[in-house]
């Protein structure tokens, strides 16, 4: 969750948010000084067993098959695994652990409690992972109330004992359950978030309009065909929570060989304007990433263009000195005509006097020269003709993309606008990668059973009321009220009352929301009061794209079946997003096509029947007509016209920033003070989550996850108290502020 390191402050004391950093060489001092040799005699690690190394080894291959880097290992891939340093506290580790800042024996304990910790529970993700001193080895258990806190820390936050496993049972006391929290959604965050408070001891119960869980994670299942609709690619397993997940579940991984992308050079230039030449502005207005590519090719254009008029006037200097050349030829011509002539006459005199042979010999000297001139000039024709032909055969282009060209580039276009679930147009040019630092290692990956098996998997054991539609958000200093209804026909109205309420409902849910004009439209969500305008402003900057897909299911494989995709080249660019890739994902003969950009938000407005043949005939095309058969079943996506949904996943639009999905993830507290100690008495109610609330991770089924852990955490701290806290008490809340309000960025 943590990924920037702090700097000192200029006091020369260090800030609580920072990365504190470890020197193994430097002395331990306080009350656990120990001498480094020491150290190594009694640490565990260097008596491991042979076959536990071999054992190691084997998994080791079988995850560096999945995608999964073999290295680091151990403790220090424990700690990459969780996205942690392994050797640093982070900074939310140095805000809960205040006492821990300057004392770096301690330091050096906690980090090797909490990196064993992650280790023993990433070797047994199935199992309850218990607090017990005989966990950690000696020295190391030493300090107990160290040990728990710790614990109890990595558990609260959600690195270990998440997701679905063989939870410990817990007796039962005359007050359990502690407080009552109303989850809005059953999509990955608030599942997770459900079974995370659920085992923290709180009740909970999960709103969900849709008639299934997992929000958009939708998998097609029909007799042999399997198609996930919605979410369908892990993005790398290194220090990807999802690998804990699909070590709990039954999740058939295969590696996504990904296309080549050609078109990285434009990135490329792209990035260079904003980040080099800081251009992310015109006139005023912030720029898009389509617009800067459009702008990059047509100065490319332009070079062409400039390079042609450079080439023209070159071929027209030649030509200009080729004319001169044959103009001087024909005088030098006529001078050699009439100088033989004059020759001739004074050589027919017999007798010349001296005057005669004077010009006879005048005229011999001149037409010698004028012969070798007319020589040169001969030889200069020829020079300036030949490099006119070679000019006329080699001339630049004049285009720098051929309409050939422009296609295969939009196809890469398409290919982004895919990625980013929008027109590139929408993109900030300067921040619609701001996560790219945070990306996972390893191959991506599909589920090649349906992607649905996870979120099934999750909600095993919770109060889940499906086709239940959330009407109404009411808040206030003593709880919240959520009013619901049937999700079909708006009857059997119903009050949820809790203490606090999580909203996991997609940004593009609570844009309607907010919107001035939407109230009157159906399965529209309000709030009393209505969002702080600081809520209401985020929503409305950050993006959320659409991105629609159409299930063909055949009963044979016409194509390559050892080939995951194939592409389909639009002829115009504005059709670059429609059909644009075929995916052959599944066991069964099926293929996915994809539609993004503006061609996805076209497609919602056209039946299914007219969608599918445009597939057949794009097939047809590309196999031949009597290759490809009818398809025995069809599914279209409508995303952006989905009542629960309105889209597909966020994106950093023009406008906007990362900073956005920190505010997005801010709790709402009734009257919104400003003061922090107000939380005391009037903690927060309204608590969100979802891909839209992670700054690290946004636009991602991983992402999703982490947010549910997260807000999980903080709602259990507020209402339950902290139980990684010193015994003096809690000094805090960390949760109070977003991942990467931390961070130095």
């Amino acid at each position: 969750m943590e990924t920037a390191e702090g700097t000192s402050s200029s006091s020369g004391t260090k800030d609580p948010s920072e990365v504190i950093e470890l020197d193994e060489e430097e002395e331990l001092s306080g009350g656990q000084k120990r001498q480094e040799d020491e150290d190594a005699e009694e640490d565990p690690e260097a008596e491991e067993d042979t076959s536990k190394k071999e054992e190691e080894e084997e998994e080791e291959e079988e995850e560096d098959l999945m995608g999964l880097p073999v290295e680091p290992n151990g403790l220090e891939g424990a700690a990459f695994q969780s996205r942690v340093p392994f050797d640093k506290m982070t900074q939310v580790e140095a805000a809960c652990f205040p006492g821990l800042l300057h004392n770096l024996a301690a330091q050096k304990v906690f980090i090797k409690i909490r990196n064993r910790y992650l280790q023993m529970w990433l070797e047994n993700p199935k199992e309850y992972l218990s607090m017990s001193l005989d966990r950690i080895e000696p020295p190391w258990n030493s300090d107990v109330q160290l040990v728990k806190r710790v614990h109890a820390f990595l558990e609260r936050h959600g690195y270990i004992n998440f997701g679905i496993f063989k939870r410990e049972v817990r007796p039962k006391t005359a007050d359990a359950p502690k407080g009552k929290v109303v989850i809005i959604g059953a999509g990955i965050a608030g599942l997770a978030a459900a079974q995370q408070l659920k085992a923290f001891g709180m009740e909970v119960v999960v709103l969900e309009a849709r008639d299934r869980v997992g929000g958009r994670i939708a998998t097609f299942r029909k007799g042999p065909y399997v198609a996930d609709l919605g979410a369908m690619v892990v993005t790398g397993l290194g220090g990807n929570p999802i690998t804990v997940l699909s070590k709990q579940v039954n999740m058939e991984l295969n590696k996504d060989e990904m296309v080549e992308r050609e078109f990285n050079r434009l990135l490329e230039a792209t990035s260079y304007l904003s980040h080099q030449l800081d251009f992310n502005y015109c006139n005023g207005k912030p720029v898009s990433l389509g617009q800067s590519m459009e702008w990059v090719i047509k100065l490319q254009e332009k070079h062409v263009k400039e390079r042609q008029i450079k080439h023209f006037k070159e071929v027209i200097s030649v030509q200009e000195r080729l004319k001169e050349n044959q103009s001087r030829l024909i005088t030098l011509k006529d001078k050699i005509v009439e100088t033989g002539k004059q020759r001739e006459e004074l050589e027919k005199i017999t007798n010349r006097d001296v005057g005669q042979e004077f010009d006879y010999r005048a005229k011999v000297r001149d037409l010698v020269a004028f012969l070798k001139e007319y020589d040169s000039l001969m030889d200069e024709e020829k020079e300036l003709s030949q490099k006119t032909q070679e000019m006329d055969a080699s001339p630049p282009s004049d285009v720098y993309l051929s309409s050939r060209d422009r296609q295969i580039i939009d196809w890469h276009f398409a290919n982004l606008e895919f990625a980013n679930a929008t027109p590139l147009n929408n993109l900030s040019l300067k921040h619609w990668d701001q996560d790219d630092g945070f990306a996972f290692t390893g191959s991506h990956l599909i589920v090649r059973n349906g992607y649905s098996c996870v979120p099934v998997a999750l909600s095993e054991g919770l109060d889940v009321k499906l086709n239940t539609a959330v009407r109404q958000i009411r808040y206030g200093q003593n709880g919240v009220e959520i009013s619901a209804s049937n999700a079909r026909n708006h009857t059997n109205p119903v009050v949820f009352k809790a203490d606090a309420v999580l909203c996991t409902l997609p940004l593009g849910v609570l844009k309607q929301a907010i919107a001035q004009n939407s109230q009157g439209l159906p399965n529209t969500v309000s709030f009393s009061p209505p969002l702080p305008e600081w809520k209401v402003e985020s929503i409305k900057r950050l993006g959320y794209g659409n991105l629609n897909k159409v299930v063909l299911c055949f009963d044979r494989a016409f194509w390559d079946s050892d080939s995951n995709l194939f592409g389909h080249v639009g002829s115009t660019t504005a059709s670059r997003g429609e059909l644009f890739l075929f995916w052959n994902l599944y066991k069964a003969p099926v293929l996915l096509a994809l539609v993004a950009g503006e061609a996805a938000a076209i497609m919602e407005n056209v039946s299914d029947d007219v969608i599918v043949g445009r597939c057949i005939a794009v097939l047809k095309g590309i196999f031949g007509n009597t290759n490809v058969p009818i398809p025995k079943e069809t599914v279209v996506t409508r995303w952006r016209a989905d009542p629960w949904s309105r889209g597909s996943y966020s994106f950093v639009s023009t406008g906007s920033s990362g900073n956005d999905y920190d505010i997005l993830a801010t709790p709402v507290i009734p009257g919104n003070p400003g003061k922090s100690n107000d939380m005391i008495k009037n903690p927060p109610r309204v608590f969100f989550g979802g891909e839209h609330t992670i700054r690290n991770y946004p636009a991602t089924v991983h992402g999703a996850l982490l947010s549910g852990l997260r807000e999980a955490g903080r709602i259990a701290d507020q209402y339950l108290g902290c139980p990684y806290a010193p015994p003096s008490g809690v000094t805090g809340d960390v949760f109070g502020k977003s991942d990467a309000a931390f961070s130095s960025s």
